[in-house]
């Protein structure tokens, strides 16, 4: 159970993207095979897509493996350069938690609409707008805080 929890972003994010990549295989070999294709396929596909790629922003982010430029900061002192790193979390903070906001009033706004081919709520695509930023939220909290605690000890 600790593994799933330490895991879990990365466990969702290759779950959507394994049902993604297994659906588009069956579907391209039924359509040429068979003249035949699964009409929600599509539809599925794109909502496994858009899950993996913003729960998988989440787990690049927990695992520190974004693209950061660190030019400037690594030609500052260890002081100055701690300061630097703190204000970069504080600004994650602050405009990821922003963007997981407006995810929330996004996702209730599109709730009522339904989606092109199954008709289901397209709050489905928007939640992992919501999980993904929130969890980016988190993270950076998260590091913010082993900032400030390593900054004291």
């Amino acid at each position: 159970m600790k593994l799933f929890l330490k895991n879990f972003e990365e466990i969702i994010s290759g779950s959507f993207l394994i049902i993604m990549v297994c659906l588009v295989i069956l579907n391209v070999i039924l359509r040429y095979l068979f003249n035949y294709s699964i009409y929600w396929a599509e539809e599925v596909s794109t909502i496994c897509f858009v899950w993996s790629v913003f729960v998988g922003a989440s787990a690049v982010y927990k695992n520190k493996m974004d693209i950061g430029i660190d030019a400037l900061i690594v030609r500052l002192s260890p002081e100055k350069e701690k300061v630097a790193r703190t204000v970069a979390h504080l600004l994650t903070i602050l405009i990821n938690g922003y963007i997981f906001y407006l995810s929330i009033v996004f996702t209730f706004i599109a709730y009522k609409k339904p989606t092109a081919v199954l008709g289901i709520s397209s709050a489905v695509y928007n939640s992992a707008l919501i999980f993904g930023f929130g969890l980016i939220t988190f993270h950076s909290i998260k590091f913010l805080i082993e900032d400030v605690k390593g900054r004291r000890a």
